[in-house]
C-alpha cells in the first residue's frame, strides 16, 4: 500500500520498506507519515489509499444526509474515526482508517466484496469537519452548560445575578466612601480593613520580589525525543481578524514541534466570514484546521475555546491570542515540564509586550506585564498559591481541563477564573521558562476597552466564587482563600482607593484644610505608611520585572505610574457600570500584524526593544 500512496517517489519495495521504518521508529501512523512528513497531503494520501482497496473516496461528507445523527459521546469527538449515514437509502459508512485498519479492511475486502458499496473513504479533515457540522447543536450547548453541570456553585450564568452584582457594588461604594470620609471622620474599622487592602497585596508583592531575587533558577527537564512526544493541541480563538492569519501562520508554522503531532485548530466566530476565507486557505497544511463556531450567546472568547474543546486531538492543549508569537521551543519546553512533573496541571508561560517603545501608555503596560509575569506569579506558582492566569499561553493537560468543565463561557476574564478553579481542586500551576510575544493596545480607546473588561471579569471572579465562602474555604484552604481575596479585591479596588485618596488630597486643600487629617500622628504615619507601601511594592516590582529582560529603556516611564492608576480607576468605575448593566458583554481588543508595528516605530525614528535572557549570576540567582 505505501508503494500505491507515494507512487513514483516509492519505486521498490525496500523503499518502502524504509518508509515503514521510519514511521515505526517515529511512532507514528504510516498514513500519517506519508501525508505530513513526505508531503503527500492527507487527501491525495487518502484517495491514493481508497484507490488501492478499491473503494469509494469523497473530499467531504456529503451534507444533510437523511437518517444521520450525532455521536453520543462529544468527549470522544475527536477520536471518531468512521461515520454511518443513509445515502439514497443505502446504510454507508463514511471513515477515515489509519494504516492498520485499511490493511485490515483490505484482507475483508477479499472476503467480501460488497463491502465497497457500504464504505466510503474521506480525508480525516473531512470528517471531522462533518462531525462539528453534525453536532453543532450539541458542541454550542456543551459550551455553554458544561461548567454549570460541573459546577453549578462557581458558574457566572447562574451565581452572577443581579442581587449580587448590587450586593458587590454596593459594598464597594461603601469602602470607597470610607477612604473619602476617613480624614474628617477619623479611624474606623472600614477604614482599617481598606488600609489592610493595600497593605497585604504590597506584602505579596515584596514577598515576591524577594522570591525573585533569591530563588535560584531551576534546571531545564529533560528534553523528550520526537518519537515520544505526545500531540499538542493549540486553539487560537479569532472573530474580525483575517489581517492577523498571515502573521498566526507563520507563527504556528515556526514552531518546533514534529508537525505530524500538531494539533493547531483556528476557532473562528461563524459571523467573520472574512477570517473563515482566510484561515481557509491555510488548510492544505494537515496541521491546520478550522472549526467555525455558530452564533450564539454569549458571544465571548471562552465559549468559542468550550466549542472547540472536545475536538482536540492532544494530550495537551494550549491557547495563543490573535497577536502572539510564542518562543519556537515553547511546546516542546511544556511538555518535558508536564512529563517531568506530574503533578502539575497548568503551565503559564511569560507574556512580553514586544511595542513598550511606542508610547508612554504601551511602555507602562509592558513594565506591568513585566511585573505580573516575570515576578508575581512565578512567587505565587512557588507557593501553591491561586494564580490569575493570563488569557494566552496558558497550557493545560487536556483531561484536567475536560474534568474542570473548560472555561466559564459567561466569564469576561475566564483565565482569572480558571486559575481559580484549579486552586479550589487543589491542581499545581507551574510557569514555564518560555515566552510569547503580545502587543499592547496603542489607542487609549482600545485600552480602556480591554481594561473595563479585565477588570469587570475580576469582579465577575469575585462574586462568583463567595456566593459559598464555607465551601470555598473547605476547597480552597484558609491561607490560598485570604490570597485570593486580598489579591483579587486588590485589583479591583486599589486604583478606585488611589483615586479616592487622591481627590481627597485634593478636596481637603481646595478648602484650605491641612493635607493630612488631624488626627494622631501615629494614625498620619500609619496612612502614608500603607500608600507609600502599595506604590513603592507595585514600582519595585515592575522595575524588577524589566530589569529581568534588560528593559532599562522603559523604566523611567515608570515614573507615571500613578496617572496610569488613575486611567485604571476610570476604568474600574466603567467595569461597575457594566457589572450592572452588560455583564456578559466581550469588548474585543484590536490587533495590528508586526509588520504594520514595525512600520510605526520606523517612522517614529524607534527600533524594536532587544529580546534578552533574563540576567542570573553564576549562583543561579537574579543579580540586581
Amino acid at each position: 500500500m505505501i508503494k500505491a500512496i507515494l507512487r513514483q517517489d516509492c519505486p521498490d519495495d525496500e523503499t518502502a520498506r524504509q518508509v515503514l521504518h521510519a514511521a515505526l521508529e517515529r511512532e507514528i501512523d504510516v498514513l500519517v507519515y506519508c501525508a505530513v512528513i513526505l508531503g503527500i497531503g492527507e487527501a491525495p494520501a487518502m484517495e491514493r489509499a481508497a484507490a488501492w482497496l478499491d473503494m469509494a473516496y469523497f473530499d467531504v461528507v456529503p451534507r444533510n444526509l437523511s437518517g444521520s445523527s450525532a455521536p453520543v459521546r462529544l468527549d470522544a469527538l475527536a477520536d471518531i474515526k468512521c461515520f454511518r449515514v443513509m445515502v439514497l437509502d443505502i446504510d454507508v459508512l463514511f471513515c477515515a482508517p489509519d494504516f492498520s485498519n485499511l490493511l485490515a479492511m483490505k484482507a475483508y475486502r477479499r472476503r467480501h466484496p460488497a463491502l465497497a458499496r457500504q464504505v466510503c473513504l474521506v480525508p480525516a479533515s473531512a470528517l471531522r469537519a462533518y462531525l462539528v457540522n453534525a453536532c453543532s447543536s450539541a458542541l454550542i450547548d456543551g459550551a455553554r452548560q458544561n461548567l454549570a453541570r460541573r459546577w453549578p456553585y462557581a458558574a457566572a450564568q447562574l451565581e452572577l445575578t443581579r442581587p449580587a452584582r448590587w450586593l458587590f457594588v454596593s459594598g464597594l461604594l461603601v469602602l470607597l466612601g470610607a477612604v473619602i470620609l476617613m480624614p474628617f471622620l477619623g479611624p474606623s474599622v472600614l477604614g482599617l480593613l481598606v488600609l489592610a487592602m493595600l497593605a497585604v497585596p504590597a506584602a505579596i508583592r515584596l514577598a515576591a520580589i524577594r522570591h525573585a531575587l533569591v530563588t535560584p533558577v531551576a534546571a531545564a527537564p529533560e528534553p523528550i525525543p520526537d518519537a515520544e512526544l505526545p500531540v499538542y493541541s493549540v486553539l487560537i480563538p479569532l472573530r474580525n481578524e483575517a489581517h492577523m492569519v498571515p502573521q498566526l501562520q507563520r507563527a504556528m508554522a515556526a514552531l518546533d514541534y514534529p508537525a505530524d503531532k500538531l494539533d493547531i485548530k483556528f476557532v473562528v466566530e461563524a459571523r467573520s466570514a472574512a477570517t473563515l476565507v482566510a484561515v481557509r486557505q491555510l488548510l492544505d497544511d494537515p496541521r491546520f484546521s478550522l472549526v467555525p463556531v455558530p452564533e450564539a450567546l454569549p458571544l465571548t472568547k471562552p465559549k468559542a475555546l468550550d466549542f472547540a474543546l472536545p475536538l482536540c486531538r492532544g494530550q495537551h492543549v494550549v491557547v495563543y491570542d490573535a497577536e502572539d508569537t510564542p518562543d519556537p521551543g515553547q511546546l516542546r519546553l511544556a511538555a518535558a515540564r508536564f512529563r517531568a512533573e506530574p503533578d502539575i496541571e497548568c503551565l503559564q508561560a511569560e507574556l512580553l509586550i514586544d511595542n513598550g517603545r511606542e508610547s508612554l501608555l504601551t511602555g507602562l503596560f509592558a513594565g506591568e506585564y513585566a511585573g505580573l509575569f516575570g515576578v508575581m506569579l512565578p512567587a505565587l506558582a512557588a507557593w501553591g498559591l491561586p494564580v490569575p492566569l493570563g488569557g494566552t499561553s496558558n497550557h493545560f493537560r487536556v483531561s484536567t481541563l475536560r474534568a474542570l468543565g473548560g472555561w466559564d463561557a459567561f466569564n469576561v476574564t475566564e483565565d482569572a477564573d480558571l486559575g481559580m478553579r484549579l486552586a479550589r481542586m487543589r491542581y499545581r500551576i507551574g510557569v514555564l521558562a518560555s515566552s510569547t510575544q503580545e502587543e499592547a493596545p496603542i489607542r487609549l480607546k482600545t485600552w480602556m476597552n480591554q481594561r473595563t473588561r479585565w477588570l469587570k471579569g475580576w469582579m465577575q471572579t469575585f462574586i462568583v466564587h463567595n456566593r459559598s465562602p464555607l465551601r470555598l474555604y473547605k476547597e480552597m484552604g484558609l491561607v490560598p482563600m485570604l490570597v485570593f481575596e486580598f489579591l483579587v479585591l486588590g485589583m479591583i479596588v486599589a486604583p478606585l482607593l488611589h483615586c479616592a485618596f487622591l481627590l481627597t488630597l485634593v478636596g481637603r486643600l481646595a478648602l484650605g484644610l491641612p493635607a493630612l487629617p488631624d488626627t494622631p500622628l501615629s494614625w498620619q504615619v500609619l496612612y502614608l505608611g500603607v500608600f507609600a507601601l502599595g506604590h513603592g511594592a507595585v514600582m519595585a516590582q515592575t522595575l524588577l520585572g524589566l530589569h529581568r529582560h534588560r528593559r532599562y529603556h522603559l523604566m523611567l516611564q515608570q515614573l507615571a505610574l500613578p496617572f496610569y492608576w488613575l486611567l485604571i480607576a476610570f476604568a474600574a468605575l466603567r467595569a461597575v457600570r457594566e457589572l450592572l448593566d452588560r455583564p456578559f458583554h466581550w469588548a474585543k481588543t484590536e490587533h495590528r500584524p508586526i509588520l504594520s508595528r514595525r512600520r510605526h516605530r520606523h517612522r517614529s525614528g524607534t527600533a524594536p526593544a532587544p529580546q534578552v535572557a533574563p540576567v542570573y549570576s553564576a549562583a543561579g540567582k537574579l543579580t540586581p
